[in-house]
């Protein structure tokens, strides 16, 4: 069975699919996963539109892409958009007192949960924060006061090789406060 740190170390963003549709059984199981993700005050405050046929794929591709972003998305055969929803009334009250966004926060970790899932299920993902909102609203008939946080491409991996991965010296990114 492979560890968690194996998942996390193989797990990268995969700009390149296979012409293959993704079962959705396989998308509903990454759901899952996202639906046992934490949030502030167990508010969940998400809501996942799937897009999974060719035809909307393309449409859903023609408001993430443009001339220098995002254009692998033309071939991607599936989208998981993600819908921001208002939070509870705990953390509604909580963001507004402390001054923080939870709800950012909290889709953020439900959207690594997707990703994870997915990497273990041997489909590749990417998140996407460039995209025309208000195309892609109106393309996905939402209302216009929901925000749409991230769009998650998900499809076969065209090449499963882990590429090496640069990130910063782990001395860099901590300090013990003793």
């Amino acid at each position: 069975m492979e560890s968690f740190f194996e998942l996390v170390s193989r797990r990268q963003s995969c700009r390149k699919y296979l012409n293959k549709a993704v079962e959705k059984e396989k998308i509903i199981q990454c759901i899952e996963a996202a639906r046992l993700a934490p949030s502030a005050c167990n508010s969940q405050p998400w809501h996942f539109l799937i897009v999974n046929n060719k035809e909307m794929s393309l449409k859903v591709s023609e408001c993430i892409r443009d001339k220098i972003m995002n254009k692998f998305t033309e071939e991607c055969p599936a989208f998981i958009v993600v819908v921001e929803e208002n939070g509870n009334i705990t953390s509604r009250t909580g963001e507004l007192v402390k001054n923080q966004d939870y709800r950012s926060v909290d889709i953020g970790i439900s959207t690594e949960h997707i990703c994870l899932q997915a990497e273990e299920l041997g489909l590749g993902t990417c998140i996407l924060g460039w995209f025309n909102e208000k195309a892609l609203k109106k393309l996905l008939k939402l209302n216009k006061t929901k925000r749409i946080r991230l769009v998650i491409s998900i499809g076969y991996p065209e090449n499963t090789e882990v590429r090496k991965k640069i990130r910063k010296d782990i001395s860099e990114i901590y300090t013990f406060i003793e």
